[in-house]
């Protein structure tokens, strides 16, 4: 049933605008704390979702002023888009390391690029829609098989040392409607059978998200509470072993805090500074911090000590 003398289904209107909620509602969250990269990561991902709900509910229709070609490029391009970048979410917000190519790589190749050449340039030029769609597809929907087992491997991996079973298997019914949307548009279902088994899969994240939110919360106010008795050598050392630092990790970014430039941990570690180099590019990426005053914000007890150590560091 279609509303508003559009092709766009009862359902799938309802799903946008509760979506248009949830994303003004967490966007108001993530403007008071910037920092938060997990909410950055699922307001995309929540603003991928509404527009692939609202170009697959719209488009094709000859009745609006835009042409039908365009509007398949742009309905397709919309479920590329959302394909495209569901390895990248769970590469960074559950932190499924392995993922790293898939999400960086991967899905330009074997996604993107022939989104670009079938339905972006072969299209336009006069290919027949159904060409476009079966041949067009053939390396994405093989592709999208290959990155269902990843990502479920992936997850496996992620929580096989941990006693989160329910985290996982929530994961595991996450994951499947996302990663076959190419088969879906290949095999051309139903605009209800699409956004149930999308959006369904999108409930089931942000449960996930939700669940995540809260145990890091938790997490951080415990932290903060032993915090509250410790001076700051030993917050030093809880905050670095929280971020998963190496020992020499630990005492590169020891040194780092007492205002030593690169070229004087190298002499003081015996080690070269290309190392020296190496090793704050890994605790710039464990910290997701970009420069030292960001790192010392994070290791050192307070902002103002932070500032007059990196003043120090020059």
């Amino acid at each position: 049933m279609t509303v508003l003398n559009t092709e766009i289904h009862i359902v799938t209107l309802v799903f946008v605008l509760l979506e248009v909620m949830m994303f003004s509602h967490q966007l108001v969250f993530y403007l008071q704390k910037p920092n938060e990269k997990k909410r950055k990561y699922y307001l995309i991902l929540l603003f991928l979702l509404i527009l692939y709900n609202l170009a697959g509910g719209l488009f094709p229709d000859e009745d609006l002023p835009l042409s039908v070609t365009l509007q398949y490029i742009l309905a397709y391009g919309a479920g590329f888009g959302m394909g495209a970048y569901f390895p990248y979410y769970f590469y960074r917000a559950f932190n499924i390391t392995h993922l790293e190519f898939h999400a960086k790589y991967g899905v330009l190749i074997f996604l993107i690029l022939p989104f670009v050449l079938f339905f972006c340039i072969l299209y336009p030029l006069g290919l027949d829609l159904m060409t476009v769609i079966y041949v067009g597809m053939i390396i994405p929907f093989a592709y999208a098989f290959y990155m269902v087992y990843n990502i479920l491997w992936g997850i496996r991996q992620r929580y096989k040392k941990s006693k989160a079973s329910f985290d996982a298997i929530l994961s595991y019914v996450a994951v499947a409607p996302w990663t076959l949307m190419p088969l879906l548009a290949y095999l051309e279902v139903t605009q209800l059978t699409e956004v149930l088994l999308t959006n369904g899969g999108f409930l089931v994240i942000t449960v996930l998200y939700i669940r995540n939110m809260v145990e890091e919360n938790k997490k951080d106010l415990e932290t903060l509470n032993l915090l509250q008795t410790k001076n700051e050598d030993e917050i030093f050392t809880i905050r670095c072993n929280k971020l998963g630092l190496t020992k020499r990790e630990i005492e590169v970014c020891e040194l780092v805090r007492e205002g030593y430039i690169y070229k004087d941990i190298a002499e003081s570690l015996f080690i070269s500074e290309r190392t020296v180099n190496k090793h704050m590019q890994n605790i710039f990426k464990k910290a997701e911090s970009n420069n030292k005053f960001e790192l010392l914000n994070k290791i050192t007890k307070n902002v103002k000590t932070a500032w007059i150590e990196v003043e120090e560091i020059g």
